[in-house]
């Protein structure tokens, strides 16, 4: 134990909280029962790392006393001892990573939105495109998804979209398979390279969308809005080109005054629903900017490099005429953007935890 000194705190905490679970009256809070849900499921891969750890070391020991006691029994164990060895080595490795420090939103789902640049046509077009790789990479993921928002081009592209992205029940536990640990690397300026539908000369054409993503708020009372904080204007929805598609004042504009954040709802039938879909928004949008400002008030906390990327800084290029997809952070390249656009972004965003994970694990060697 000595080896990971902190492991005994986690271990017991783990206990009670598996204890507090198993309570009826726990259940009774809603909220208190998914926070401790969480943190169990965090806590269940450390214990789990452990226990392999140190049951590995355990028969270790025990392989290298029975071979130190006969010198014939120390020749024909050799090769077990040195494969025991290497499993330790791998298990004490693994608990170490799983020991660092994460992100604890991880487990959360995401509200997703993706706006169109400069560009015109062209950029509205390319943020359908994203919007359509999310939904098929979601689906892939087994996730449910839900527009929340959408103002449409002209041409059926999109010029702003707002998406759900949920976990749906009865998946895994483990906070690393939530949403947000894969969806939280995506915000940035996301830059496309082809010849637009609307170039008549056959020239490649460089335009951009921007993706925003934020950790959903699960209770409302986890972020509290006062109601004086908020003007609230109605107007009716439109359609693409500012046509009205609804004859009655249902599309609903947030704007929270202490901040200026300002968001709209329109997909609803009603003009109850917009609100709710606006401050659901709100909240994940609130969320995300009180952790920012702990996260730079932690002057002594290292932070990602891949998660830190300022929102106007480019991330990636999508280059049509090479079938070439290249994310800028992690040196990740690879010629089939085709299949990327259809779902296929698993890699890309694996490229993206490992160089989280390989800055966590720098920061900690930092601090030792």
């Amino acid at each position: 134990m000595t080896e990971f000194p902190a492991v005994e705190a986690l271990l017991a905490e783990h206990a009670e909280i598996e204890a507090a679970l198993a309570d009826p009256a726990v259940h009774a809070d809603a909220a208190r029962a998914r926070s401790l849900g969480r943190r169990y499921a965090e806590l269940a891969s450390v214990v789990a790392a452990y226990r392999e750890w140190h049951g590995g070391v355990d028969d270790l020991a025990a392989a290298e006393e029975l071979a130190a006691a006969d010198d014939d029994a120390a020749a024909e164990m050799a090769e077990d001892v040195a494969a025991l060895r290497s499993q330790v080595d791998a298990a004490r490795e693994h608990l170490r990573r799983v020991l660092l420090p994460r992100d604890p939103d991880d487990a959360r789902d995401v509200i997703l939105q993706i706006k169109a640049g400069e560009g015109g046509e062209e950029s509205a077009l390319f943020a359908g495109d994203l919007l359509r790789m999310y939904l098929r990479y979601a689906e892939r993921q087994g996730w449910a998804t839900q527009v929340l928002d959408s103002t449409e081009s002209d041409l059926g592209g999109v010029k702003d979209v707002s998406i759900a992205v949920k976990r749906r029940g009865g998946g895994s536990a483990d906070p690393a398979a939530g949403v947000w640990a894969h969806l939280k690397y995506e915000a940035g300026v996301h830059r496309v390279q082809r010849v637009p539908v609307t170039e008549s000369q056959g020239r490649i054409h460089t335009s951009a969308a921007g993706v925003l993503v934020f950790p959903e708020v699960e209770d409302p009372g986890e972020v509290e809005i006062d109601p004086n904080d908020l003007r609230i204007d109605v107007f009716r929805s439109s359609g693409p080109g500012g046509q009205s598609v609804n004859t009655t004042d249902s599309a609903v504009r947030i704007t929270h005054l202490p901040t200026g954040i300002v968001v709209s709802c329109q997909n609803e039938k009603s003009q109850l629903q917009n609100k709710e879909q606006a401050l659901r928004i709100l909240r994940a949008r609130l969320l995300a900017a009180r952790q920012e400002a702990a996260e730079a008030a932690a002057s002594d906390m290292r932070r990602s490099q891949v998660r830190t990327v300022d929102r106007s800084e480019r991330i990636r290029t999508y280059n049509f005429p090479e079938n070439r997809i290249a994310d800028h952070r992690t040196g990740y390249k690879a010629y089939n953007l085709d299949a990327v656009l259809a779902g296929d972004l698993g890699p890309v965003i694996t490229s993206a935890i490992q160089m989280d994970e390989a800055d966590r694990l720098a920061a900690a060697g930092e601090r030792r």
